[in-house]
Formats: structure tokens, sequence, C-alpha cells
């Protein structure tokens, strides 16, 4: 597909909803899509800041190829603004390190190399470095290698229909239910998100949803029992609902980390709205998959690793209940 618009003076940028218009010389709000003799240009391409290989589970990914590993990869660069930003050293760069050069024919066969079983587009938004992770993506189809995005979930619908050709799975934050929050604060949007979630189903990507909770902020009960309507109603009770704990970081370094109360009072309403399988993050917790119908553990997770999974043929070995998810 073709990543940009052109109009007299002027280009769109097509990768994301910001739909960035760009005059010569401009750079998107990504930090790294520039407009340069009116064509576009992905500064970033073929320019990683960080490599790793990471348990599936860290993504985090319960129900797509449990216990394998994923080349994990990423660039500077971001079309939010999240002030508790994790990663922000990256997510916030705008200064392109061009001597580090990883080709996407040579990311493949790190992932070969490493056995990983997928590659994962992650740890700064990989929308904005959409070019460069297709261009992998499509590589590592060829050698029967999966695709991840793990994303703030504020694609275009034009390249969440491109992506149904090639990524296989996706883990999406739902960051909070506020839409002035998500404005204002995020420099984002909640319907946009919901509505990637929504294209992402349909178009049968497997979709894993994040919440972290950050007290005071996202985790209302209203805003909770909202947040787990959507998912249950639009989504699908069978789609894992990850719920995150906050600790400081970035511009939010005096707010508190998030209890295990507030956690699990939210994992409660997920479940009661009928999500069979919502998770605990960031903190020590039960992370097992147990089938929702005769409660039988099928997958024992010890923090990041999968020791165990009984599942055979996409059912419970005891009960034959369906367990919906990627498993080989």
């Amino acid at each position: 597909m073709k990543y940009f618009k052109e109009e007299e003076n002027h280009i769109i940028c097509q990768l994301c909803r910001h739909y960035c218009k760009l005059k010569d010389g401009q750079v998107g709000i990504c930090g790294v899509n520039k407009n340069i003799n009116n064509q576009f240009v992905n500064l970033v391409y073929a320019h990683p800041i960080a490599i790793n290989v990471d348990p599936i589970e860290k993504k985090p990914l319960y129900h797509f190829l449990p216990g394998s590993t994923a080349l994990s990869f990423g660039t500077i660069g971001c079309n939010f603004k999240c002030p508790f930003c994790q990663n922000w050293d990256i997510s916030q760069e705008k200064n392109v390190n061009e001597d580090i050069t990883v080709p996407p024919e040579q990311m493949v066969e790190l992932a070969i190399k490493n056995n990983a079983k997928s590659i994962a587009y992650t740890y700064s938004e990989p929308t904005i470095f959409y070019p460069y992770a297709k261009d992998v993506g499509l590589i590592a189809k060829e050698h029967g290698i999966k695709n991840i995005f793990v994303s703030n979930g504020f694609e275009s619908p034009a390249i969440i229909e491109d992506m149904a050709s090639w990524v296989d799975a996706a883990n999406i934050d739902l960051k909070s239910w506020d839409k002035d929050y998500y404005k204002k604060v995020l420099k984002g949007g909640l319907d946009e998100v919901k509505d990637t979630l929504r294209l992402m189903a349909r178009v049968g990507i497997w979709v894993e949803v994040t919440t972290l909770l950050i007290e005071g902020q996202n985790d209302s009960d209203i805003d909770l029992n909202e947040m787990a309507e959507f998912i249950a109603n639009d989504l699908g009770v069978d789609v894992p609902w990850h719920l995150s704990a906050f600790h400081p970081d970035y511009k939010m370094l005096d707010t508190k980390r998030t209890s295990l109360d507030t956690l699990n009072r939210a994992k409660k309403i997920g479940k009661k709205h009928g999500l069979k399988y919502v998770y605990l993050g960031n903190v020590a917790s039960d992370g097992n998959t147990y089938c929702p119908k005769c409660e039988e553990r099928l997958i024992d997770r010890s923090g990041y690793s999968a020791s165990e999974n009984k599942i055979i043929d996409s059912k419970c070995p005891k009960c034959g209940e369906v367990i919906k998810g990627v498993w080989k």
C-alpha cells in the first residue's frame, strides 16, 4: 500500500489517525516520518534502537504460542505523549542513530538464529515504523515466523486492513475510558482506539487488551465496568484482558504504585461482565490459564514463563471446552 496521499504543497501520512499534513521538510507528530521533496520517508527504517529475545508472555500475550519466545524490536518515536511511559527514553527521542542498521532480512535471520517463533514490533509504537515492520514481517512469514504488534491502537483503518495480510496477533492498550484524558493528556483518541480493536478482531488478527491501571485516574468502578462491557460486547468474552500495575516513571514519579487490591477489584469487574480470561500484570499473582467451564488448570505460568500447556486441539482435555487462542 502507499503510506501517504499527495495534495497540493503537502502530503498526508496514512499510518495513523493523526493524518499529519506535512509540507516539504516537515516531520509528523511521531517525529520519524518526514516529507522530503514531496515523498514520504520513514527516518527510522532499518534503524532499531532496541532488540531483545523475550518470552511471549512479556508482550503480554497469554493465548498466543505460550512458552515460546519472540524476537522483539522497536525504533525511536511515538504518536502519543503518555506521561507514564515506561519506555519514554525511546518513544520521545527524536534523534535517529543511523550507526545502528539492521535491514529486514537480517532481522529475520536474528529471529531464526534465536529460535524465535514470532517477531514482536514493540517498545515504542510500531505503527510509526510500519514500512520497516511490514518488510520484516513479510520475510518472517515466508519462514513460518508469526508477527505481533504491541500497540496503542491508533492505526489508520487502511493500515489495519493491510495488517490483516501479515500480522497474526496484537496486544492493544486501552489506556483510559475518558475521552478528554485521551485527547488532552495522551494526545490520542478513545473512539479511535475502540474502532481499531473492533477492526482488528473483524479482520482476523488475534487480539488481547492491556489496561495499565493508575489509581485515581482510570480505575473508577464506572470506567472499569464500561471497559469490561466494551470488551465483552464488541470484541468477545474470549478476548483476554491484562490489568497491569503502574509504577512511577517519566513524568509521574510522584504517583503511587497500583495496589493489588485495585487490580483484584478490576479483575472481579471483568469477570462480572463475563470475560473468561482476566490476568494481572507487574505484580506477583496467579497468571495461570484455567478452563472457564470446569476450572481445570490448562497453562501453568510463573512470572513470564509457561511451564505446562495442557490444551489439545484448542480444547480443555478434561471437559472439551473450546479455549480461544493461537496455540501452534
